[in-house]
């Protein structure tokens, strides 16, 4: 029989999983794979202003993740510099300030290996409720506004001339990225969080013909990740974050193949094809 602390990590990982691979499904459609890696860096400076003002590291980071959302949307309307650009400069400079702040907190003994890549395996009873509070709000949000993130992803401009509020329904996004973000760092580490957001998605690109279909298997196969990863690290003392995303990884090779006998039987396999100029 599995010991309590594996079941928890299982159930945690499930939880992340839930809401992780389908919002990633729209970081893949608006190619913003680096945005995301900008909220996985900037974790590490809200970790650092929780251990400062000995508040709550969640919350912590999770108002952190806010404001270098807001500054990114502000920087990008105020135009000047590219969106790589600015998504470079905010995830370096959140990255070394976090760590420049924890490295002057000499009276604070922290553990950078657990925050840079997680500790799964140590997730409490409290923890494992957080997190599916978290996911199971975050993704009723998303159901939610489902049909306008969807439409803005497609065309800004199109879904601005329906009456939608894209500059709305773009910063409840970022919020909802904020979150996952916030409550998935201590599954799988800041700088391990994107990977659970994207090569879930990228993997059910490959198989789904659908975006509603695209989520869900994008869900199943983050679930399948966290399920097989842990066993893996558990078979093979292997660390357990970057063990969900080798299996991840893994995944998304075995849909690269099963993906290209799908596209040579079904010709008109969907894609998402976001208007490029729209303004994210």
């Amino acid at each position: 029989m599995l010991d309590d602390f594996f079941i928890r990590a299982l159930l945690a990982g499930i939880g992340i999983a839930i809401i992780a691979a389908p919002l990633g499904c729209f970081v893949v459609w608006r190619r913003l794979a680096y945005f995301g890696d900008t909220l996985a860096h900037s974790a590490l400076l809200g970790v650092s202003f929780a251990l400062l003002f000995e508040i709550n590291i969640t919350v912590s980071v999770f108002l952190i993740s806010i404001v270098i959302s807001l500054l990114l949307y502000m920087m990008q309307k105020r135009g000047g510099l590219s969106s790589d650009a600015v998504l470079g400069l905010l995830s370096h400079s959140a990255l070394a300030l976090g760590l420049v702040a924890i490295a002057f907190m000499t009276w604070v003994r922290i553990d950078l290996n657990a925050l840079l890549f997680g500790d799964i395996l140590s997730v409490s009873r409290f923890d494992v409720g957080f997190v599916w509070a978290g996911s199971l709000f975050a993704l009723a949000v998303l159901v939610m506004i489902w049909r306008n993130l969807f439409a803005v992803t497609v065309n800004e401009q199109l879904a601005r001339a329906e009456g939608m509020n894209p500059d709305v329904v773009n910063m409840i996004f970022m919020v909802l990225m904020a979150l996952v973000i916030a409550i998935s760092m201590q599954i799988v580490g800041v700088l391990l969080i994107t990977a659970l957001l994207i090569i879930p998605a990228a993997s059910a690109r490959q198989l789904a013909t659908g975006p509603e279909q695209m989520a869900v298997v994008a869900a199943i196969i983050g679930i399948a990740a966290v399920v097989g990863g842990l066993y893996a690290s558990l078979g093979w003392d292997t660390p357990s974050g970057p063990s969900i995303v080798v299996m991840a990884l893994m995944l998304f090779i075995i849909s690269l193949v099963l993906g290209g006998k799908t596209r040579r039987h079904k010709p008109n396999h969907a894609e998402v094809s976001p208007d490029s100029s729209r303004g994210e």
